[in-house]
C-alpha cells in the first residue's frame, strides 16, 4: 500500500495540468497491479534450488531453467546411463569403443538428436533437453559415447546447411543410432588453426577428388558418415574463402580409416585417424555452398565450446560429490577424513568454485536456449570450465590419497578424461 501511494503521488507530480485526468491513470495502475499479483499469486510454483542448495549437486530437481518435464527426461537419461552404459564401460575401454548396440539403445531411448526439429526426423526438443543428456553422461563418468559429437556438433551441420535429400538420408538413421556421425577438421599438421589445413578437393567435372588425411577424430572409428572440411580453392586470397564441407559415407572407395589410438583418457571412446585417396565425390556429397566451409564452422563454433563446457561441468560436479563421499567414510587419525578443517576447507572451496562457475555455464545454456550463444562466451566458458575441471580433478585425486592414484578408483579415470577438455575444440591458449 506504500509503494502504491509513493507511485500515485509521483504520478501527480509528473503528468503535465493538462493531461489525462491523473485519478483515471492511477485507476488503470492500480488495476493493472492487481492483475499482476492475483495472477502471481495463481501461478506461484516453488523456486526450485541450484546444485549448490542440494543435498547432492547431482540431484535431480534443481535448477530454475528446468521444469518437470526436464526432470522425467532426466530420469530416463540418467536410467539409460545406469543401465546401458556404466555397466559395459570397463569392457569397452579395453575394446577401445563402445557398442553398435549401446548406440542403437540411445536412439530407441529418443537420446540421440534431441533438439533436432520433428520435420528432419528428430525429436523436437529444445537445447535444455539435450544438455540433459550430457550432463547425464557426466554424472556416469563414462566418457567412452561420442553421442554430444553426433547429436549437436554433426547434426546441426547437415540440418542448418544440408539439402532435403542429405537431411532425408542422413538425419533418421542418425537419430536412430544406425548411422554414426564424426567430423574430419584436425590435421596432423593443423589443430587449432583450421585455415592451415592440406586436405583438399579438386573438381572433376561435377565431382570432386578428395585426397588428405585427418587425426585425433571423435567417432572415427565406427562413423557412418565423415563431415570433412578441405580446401576447394588453393586461389582464394584468403584460405578462409577457400574451404568446404563434405559429407563422406563409410565404405566409399579410397576411403580408409586408420588405426584406434592408444589415448591416455577417453580410452572407450573410438578416436582415430581417417586416410583419403583419390575418394570421388559427387556433387551431392557437398554441405552448403561451394567455398563457405570456414563461415559455417564459424558459425556453429559456439554450440561446440559451449557443450565441452558442459560436459566439464558435469565431470566437475560428480568429482565433487565422488571424493566428498569418499573423505565421509576414509577413517585416518582416529575419525574419519571428513572431521579435519583442512579437508573441510578444501571441499568448501571446490564447492564454491564449482557453483560459481555452474552459474555461468547454466547463464550461457539459458542464452543459447533462448537466442543463440555469442561466440566470446562460449569461449570463456569454455576455457574457464576446462581449466576447473582439471583443478577439480587434480584436487579430488588428492583427497583419496594413495587410491585416487589406482585406476580401479573412478577418480583416476575422471583426472586422465580431463585432460584433453583445455585442448580440444580449440586450446584454450
Amino acid at each position: 500500500l506504500s509503494f502504491k501511494m509513493a507511485v500515485r503521488q509521483a504520478l501527480l507530480r509528473l503528468l503535465p495540468k493538462n493531461s489525462v485526468s491523473t485519478a483515471a491513470v492511477c485507476a488503470r495502475w492500480q488495476s493493472t497491479v492487481s492483475d499482476i499479483q492475483t495472477s502471481g499469486a495463481k501461478s506461484k510454483e516453488p523456486v526450485r534450488p541450484e546444485p549448490g542448495q542440494m543435498g547432492n549437486m547431482m540431484d535431480i530437481g534443481s535448477r530454475r531453467m528446468f521444469n518437470e518435464d526436464h526432470d522425467m527426461f532426466r530420469q530416463t537419461a540418467r536410467r539409460f546411463f545406469q543401465e546401458e552404459v556404466i555397466p559395459y564401460h570397463n569392457e569397452w575401454e579395453k575394446a577401445g569403443q563402445v557398442s553398435e548396440e549401446c548406440w542403437q539403445k540411445a536412439g530407441e531411448m529418443g537420446l540421440l538428436g534431441v533438439n533436432t526439429p520433428e520435420e528432419f526426423g528428430g525429436l523436437g526438443g529444445d537445447y535444455l533437453m539435450t544438455s540433459i543428456v550430457m550432463e547425464e553422461q557426466s554424472y556416469s563418468n563414462c566418457t567412452g559415447p561420442g553421442f554430444a559429437l553426433h547429436s549437436d556438433i554433426v547434426m546441426p551441420y547437415i540440418t542448418h546447411y544440408g539439402t532435403k535429400e542429405q537431411i532425408e538420408k542422413f538425419i533418421p538413421r542418425m537419430v536412430a543410432g544406425t548411422c554414426i556421425g564424426a567430423i574430419g577438421m584436425t590435421e596432423p599438421g593443423a589443430g587449432s588453426d583450421l585455415q592451415g589445413i592440406r586436405t583438399n578437393a579438386k573438381k572433376d567435372g561435377d565431382d570432386y577428388i578428395l585426397n588428405g588425411s585427418k587425426v585425433f577424430i571423435t567417432n572415427g572409428y565406427m562413423s557412418g558418415v565423415v563431415l570433412v572440411v578441405a580446401i576447394t580453392n588453393p586461389e582464394a586470397k584468403a584460405k578462409a574463402h577457400g574451404i568446404s564441407l563434405f559429407l563422406v559415407e563409410d565404405g566409399m572407395p579410397g576411403f580408409i580409416k586408420g588405426k584406434k589410438l592408444n589415448k591416455i583418457g577417453l580410452k572407450a571412446q573410438d578416436t582415430s585417424e581417417l586416410f583419403f585417396e583419390d575418394v570421388r565425390l559427387p556433387k551431392s556429397a557437398l554441405l552448403g555452398e561451394e567455398n563457405k566451409g570456414f563461415y559455417y564452422l564459424m558459425n556453429e563454433l559456439p554450440q561446440e565450446r559451449l557443450l565441452i563446457a558442459q560436459l566439464g561441468m558435469g565431470s566437475c560436479e560428480w568429482m565433487f560429490e565422488e571424493a566428498r563421499a569418499y573423505v565421509c567414510q576414509r577413517k585416518a587419525f582416529g575419525n574419519t577424513l571428513s572431521k579435519l578443517q583442512t579437508i573441510q576447507h578444501k571441499l568448501a572451496e571446490l564447492k564454491t568454485q564449482i557453483c560459481v562457475s555452474r552459474a555461468f555455464t547454466d547463464q550461457c545454456v539459458d542464452i543459447h536456449n533462448s537466442r543463440g550463444l555469442d561466440s566470446f562466451s562460449a569461449s570463456m566458458a569454455k576455457y574457464w570450465v576446462s581449466d576447473l575441471q582439471n583443478k577439480v580433478a587434480t584436487e579430488c585425486l588428492q583427497l583419496h590419497g594413495g587410491w585416487g592414484y589406482m585406476l580401479e578408483y573412478p577418480i583416476a579415470k575422471a583426472f586422465l578424461d580431463a585432460r584433453v577438455q583445455p585442448i580440444y575444440g580449440g586450446a584454450n591458449e
